[in-house]
């Protein structure tokens, strides 16, 4: 064959740089963005934060490019200004303001961090004050070192003492000294080798009486029968009455079978909502959250520099500035459109609670914003709305449904409310089993069965009817 030329026209998706970062800032969560935008701060001597600005009126929705194209007046069209005097009404009747400012020489307050004392240092400290012999002291700081973070001795006497070396010549009875000096320390059932032996430890330190002594007898032998709530046989063991057994039940729930737990060190996690949602005179407003938007320019110093040289190294970088700055833009309208978008849909919740959550799925919003599916997975996905009901993710609202007899729709948010209504309504003596819940509900025309019943009660981390049922 011979060799020849041939035009062939065809079509393909080509992701431009500036479409990857707004794809990329899109699906970033807020606190993420900020770490991405210090970077390109860092790399990019062009770009800057607004020290100063004036809070505008409101973020356009579906602002062209052409009218954010000066990038030093970009961040004048942001978002809906919250002053320090605007509050919304929350569901006790109170009020919830935005976050106001103090001055710094006349506020008392200051940040402190807490400091956090460990399980380990705290009794540590302890046996520091104890007066012991050099050996026993050693014996119960290895102790200490082999406990779990709730407290638990974890390891038998004979394991600990294999872990010592062989010269000190440990016997088991010294251990078991040690471990009663470990078990008189605080907090109170530390070093307890099962939940039952912390129980009792705890117990061993009250005053005694008539409910103390039941409840020590229920611990040390029908702990098992209490954990599956069968009080029946509870009261044929010990031969009380109920309300005797109802006593010593209370007791025992107010002990902390996990002593070590409150010394365990916090992850705390803190969010910080994208929009904020207000009700302003009988209509919900959705705004951009002032504090959670980016204020962008470019530096004027260098862009005049720029203006006056062309061809200079900085060019490039400047182009990049305004994609950020325009991708910034845009990815916070997109998050408006979206929310505003849910909250047209879902104004009952709003007003109403949980129970009146409508079935929400992607595809309905994306077909209104004419976006595509995956988008608007993007924007929901670690974005956060403020609500006079609480900060929810935006996924929260999207929800699949049940049908109903009368050829309508609930949402899985809304049954499973109403599954937490039923019991928190509920008799205790006669808890309602999953298949009555069912009833109730077909009775009001929701036909839901009673595996899914039992899958949305575990969900809402409720115990199943026999756990439930109390004296």
């Amino acid at each position: 064959m011979k060799p020849s030329l041939q035009l062939k026209l065809s079509q393909h998706l080509a992701l431009t740089p500036q479409l990857q970062q707004s794809i990329k800032l899109l699906q970033l969560s807020t606190i993420e963005l900020e770490q991405e935008l210090e970077k390109y701060l860092l790399e990019n001597p062009l770009l800057e934060r607004e020290e100063e600005y004036a809070q505008p009126e409101s973020l356009p929705v579906g602002s062209s490019d052409e009218e954010f194209a000066d990038p030093g007046v970009a961040n004048e069209h942001t978002e809906q200004s919250f002053s320090d005097d605007e509050s919304w009404p929350g569901e006790e009747g109170g009020y919830v303001g935005s976050s106001g400012s103090f001055d710094d020489e006349d506020s008392d307050y200051q940040d402190v961090q807490a400091a956090t004392v460990s399980l380990r240092e705290h009794l540590l400290w302890q046996l520091g004050l104890m007066t012991l012999s050099d050996r026993d002291r050693v014996l119960v700081r290895c102790l200490i070192d082999a406990l779990d973070d709730d407290g638990y001795l974890t390891q038998s006497l004979d394991d600990v003492a294999e872990t010592m070396p062989v010269e000190l010549e440990i016997e088991l009875e010294e251990l078991q000294i040690a471990l009663n000096h470990l078990q008189h320390f605080d907090p109170t059932g530390v070093g307890a080798r099962s939940a039952q032996e912390c129980l009792s430890l705890q117990l061993a330190v009250l005053p005694v009486d008539r409910t103390r002594t039941l409840a020590l007898e229920i611990v040390n032998h029908g702990l098992e029968l209490l954990a599956s709530h069968d009080f029946l046989k509870l009261k044929k063991q010990t031969g009380c009455d109920d309300d005797a057994l109802r006593a010593a039940h209370l007791l025992i729930c107010s002990l902390n079978p996990r002593p070590g737990a409150q010394y365990g060190s916090s992850d705390t996690r803190y969010i910080s909502p994208d929009v904020v949602v207000r009700k302003i005179r009988g209509q919900w407003s959705v705004n951009v959250n002032s504090d959670a938007f980016p204020r962008l320019r470019i530096n004027s110093l260098y862009a005049q520099i720029l203006s006056r040289q062309r061809g200079s190294g900085l060019a490039g970088q400047l182009q990049e500035a305004r994609w950020l700055i325009r991708n910034v833009q845009q990815r916070f309208d997109t998050i408006l459109r979206v929310a505003q978008a849910i909250v047209e849909r879902q104004r009952q919740f709003l007003d109403h609670g949980e129970v009146a959550m409508r079935p929400l799925v992607l595809r309905e919003i994306a077909d209104v914003l004419g976006l595509h599916e995956s988008t608007i997975s993007r924007v929901t996905t670690q974005k956060y709305m403020a609500t006079p009901r609480g900060i929810f993710e935006l996924k929260y609202f999207f929800g699949s449904h049940v049908g109903t007899d009368a050829g309508g729709a609930c949402s899985a948010t809304a049954i499973r409310a109403l599954i937490k209504q039923l019991i928190s309504a509920e008799e205790p003596k006669k808890p309602l089993s999953d298949s009555q819940i069912s009833e109730v509900l077909g009775q009001q025309g929701i036909v839901v069965a009673r595996r899914t019943i039992a899958k949305y009660r575990e969900a809402l981390s409720i115990p199943p009817v026999n756990l439930r049922k109390s004296i």
